[in-house]
């Protein structure tokens, strides 16, 4: 069969060349056919592409042409001519046909038609064959070894964090749960409680929310890091911008503070898009137009001011704007949104929590550039920020893009010992299930800092997709566990 031999519709479209024989495989999109010839739309998912197939009844038989029916995968062989249609500058003539794999049209769900976000995601098995979301796993590819690269080119060393762990990075306690005991039939200590000395850890364990601690850890030997993996969060939050199960982008840098870290975020975000935007150009003018559609279904005061391309250039073109938790809560509370009333949630004192609403406001509509907002209230941050000398806030950052509102998180790391016991006493976090972390403040501490960014709110940033269930390929919601 020579499988090997095939040509991808990407390279054929590239440099292929007119009288050349080749092997194409793919999966049918459409087929058109009159009296004379049977016109074939063929994809193979290296490209947005379909390439145009076209074959003979007098050299190809009917029954076999018969099979040949949206979704189905064939092989054909034949000879790169040019092309008399409009669209591109060469096709194939089919010398050779082969069924490899047949669609049933009576049954085959993805017929050329529009099919809404929800009926895709119920076929989520099948999505990644529409052009949609062909575009936004290509794209979702790019940026993966986009952060890879980048972080490889600055001599950073790649850390594989635990999934299965024993702590709760954010103390946020929405963790899953992993045990091997029996859930009908649990052992019981004398008092009544799980016995968790009868389970395979000999200790309650969960799913990680973050592999920020342990890659404190190894910043503290290797000086610049970052992990890159699953991470999970038990929130019952369904809404577009949450999901159970998506990936976590995290450095953690030795010898780094506040003001580095945020140097390192900007300059990072601008890199991978900047990648993104080199290496996806058909992909992202695709999902460019799908997004002006989408806009222009909105209310016009709900529109951007910006179509996808646009904003991505102008991320990638332009410095972020930094100002304190202090100077955006003097903003918000002056706003127009705020003094009528129009936030969801009303600012009206230092220390409030910003919701998405006020994240967005400052982004798109105040500064409309991203903005990194850093020392924030440490009422309202995670035990291991680094507390400023006002006693009131921490040496945190959040970096707000148009669009998503909130995209990276990251702060300087508290390094002395005493501070941080303090802080985590006043949280009731107990020091002696963290002593592995506590001990690296004991010997050889020294400043750094690090953030994390969640990757499908990157990716959705980028492809300009409005659910964040749509990024990722098999999407893990609140009762959402299918595929």
């Amino acid at each position: 069969m020579a499988f090997n031999k095939r040509i991808k519709i990407k390279h054929l479209l590239d440099s292929g060349k007119v009288g050349e024989q080749v092997t194409l495989m793919g999966w049918v999109r459409t087929k058109r056919s009159n009296k004379n010839v049977a016109f074939i739309a063929l994809n193979d998912g290296s490209t947005i592409h379909n390439y145009q197939v076209v074959a003979d009844p007098n050299a190809i038989s009917e029954d076999l042409l018969k099979k040949v029916t949206t979704g189905a995968c064939i092989k054909v062989q034949g000879e790169i001519v040019a092309s008399q249609g409009s669209g591109q500058s060469t096709e194939l003539t089919v010398n050779t046909l082969e069924i490899l794999g047949e669609a049933d049209p009576e049954k085959y769900p993805l017929q050329p038609k529009k099919h809404s976000m929800e009926f895709l995601r119920e076929n989520a098995h099948l999505r990644m064959r529409t052009n949609t979301f062909g575009a936004v796993f290509r794209v979702r590819h790019a940026l993966a070894f986009a952060v890879h690269k980048y972080f490889n080119d600055k001599g950073f060393f790649y850390i594989h964090t635990p999934i299965i762990t024993s702590s709760d990075a954010e103390g946020a306690g929405e963790t899953f749960k992993v045990t091997t005991l029996d859930l009908k039939n649990p052992p019981l200590n004398e008092n009544g409680d799980i016995n968790y000395k009868e389970d395979f850890f000999e200790r309650e364990a969960n799913l990680t929310v973050s592999g920020q601690l342990e890659g404190e850890l190894a910043a503290m030997a290797l000086s610049e890091i970052y992990t890159f993996g699953p991470t999970f969060r038990a929130e019952n939050s369904n809404t577009t911008r949450h999901l159970a199960e998506f990936w976590m982008i995290e450095p953690e840098m030795a010898f780094y503070d506040a003001e580095d870290n945020q140097d390192l975020a900007e300059d990072f975000l601008q890199y991978v898009i900047a990648y993104a935007l080199e290496n996806c150009k058909e992909d992202l003018e695709f999902l460019d137009k799908r997004a002006a559609e989408e806009e222009a279904a909105k209310k016009a005061d709900q529109r951007s001011d910006m179509g996808l391309l646009e904003r991505l250039q102008f991320v990638t073109q332009n410095s972020f704007e930094r100002i304190t938790y202090t100077e955006a809560i003097e903003i918000l509370r002056n706003s127009k949104p705020n003094k009528k009333k129009k936030f969801s949630y009303l600012i009206e004192e230092w220390g409030a929590d910003l919701q998405s609403e006020h994240e967005r406001f400052l982004v798109e509509k105040h500064f409309k550039k991203p903005v990194i907002l850093t020392d924030y209230p440490k009422e309202i941050k995670s035990f291991y920020m680094r507390q400023n000398e006002d006693g009131k806030t921490v040496a945190a950052m959040d970096i707000l893009f148009p669009g998503i509102g909130e995209i990276v998180g990251g702060s300087q790391r508290e390094e002395r010992l005493d501070k941080l016991t303090q802080r985590m006493d006043e949280l009731d976090i107990p020091q002696k299930e963290m002593w592995w972390y506590l001990e690296t403040r004991k010997f050889g501490a020294t400043p750094h800092a690090g953030f994390g960014l969640g990757f499908e709110r990157l990716v959705q940033f980028v492809t300009g997709m409005g659910n964040i269930r749509d990024v990722i390929a098999f999407p893990r919601t609140p009762g959402n566990v299918e595929f």
